[in-house]
């Protein structure tokens, strides 16, 4: 009985380290407190969508200085949040809208890409802005993934995923830290669809 119950744990254990891979090395993450002017970054970025017209390059200071310290970390130095984290419960909880880079404010994702892949981490099955999205080679960690970056600001956003059997359109899985996204109800923007103007 022993043998079976330290067979069950490795089990358990190994599935939870291959789960926390298949997004990242959950290195940003390691605390759920929003630092002091966290709040304030958030509300003032949130009031405005105004695209961004050509690409944004800052130095590290001003990026610490306009990001939080888990922005920082993620859009900056490829982290990676805490799987089923705070970002996440947010994120499952937003209705219609549009996700924005917190980096340089350039769309991403809308809430017409979104699903839940239960994986811990917001999912999107396809990017609002193509032109806004970027992918590379990741061979970190010892495996190969793809990276999606900003294509404005070249901030780490997460990685995407093909041919995992789900459901949807394109049976991609944008993996994305829900820290790097700033989330706008089209109500709030002004709009209905962010795909509309572009038809």
């Amino acid at each position: 009985m022993t043998r079976v119950s330290q067979l069950f744990i490795s089990s358990l254990i190994a599935g939870a380290a291959l789960l926390q891979l298949s997004c990242g090395d959950a290195t940003a993450d390691n605390k759920e407190q929003a630092s002091p002017d966290e709040g304030s970054k958030s509300e003032a970025k949130a009031n405005t969508t105004a695209q961004p017209t050509k690409p944004v390059i800052k130095s590290e200071e001003e990026w610490k200085k306009s990001l939080t310290p888990e922005q920082f970390e993620i859009l900056r130095k490829h982290g990676t949040e805490r799987a089923w984290g705070k970002a996440y419960d947010e994120w499952k909880k937003q209705g219609a809208g549009t996700y924005y880079c917190v980096g340089c404010n350039a769309e991403l994702f809308s809430s017409k890409e979104k699903f839940d892949a239960r994986c811990g981490w917001p999912a999107f099955f396809d990017s609002s802005k193509h032109e806004n999205i970027k992918t590379l080679r990741d061979t970190s960690f010892g495996t190969v993934r793809i990276e999606v970056r900003c294509n404005v600001c070249d901030g780490h956003l997460g990685h995407v995923f093909s041919g995992e059997g789900f459901d949807t359109p394109t049976d991609q899985r944008y993996c994305i830290n829900g820290k790097v996204l700033k989330f706008v109800p089209f109500a709030e923007a002004g709009k209905t669809d962010s795909k509309k103007k572009a038809e």
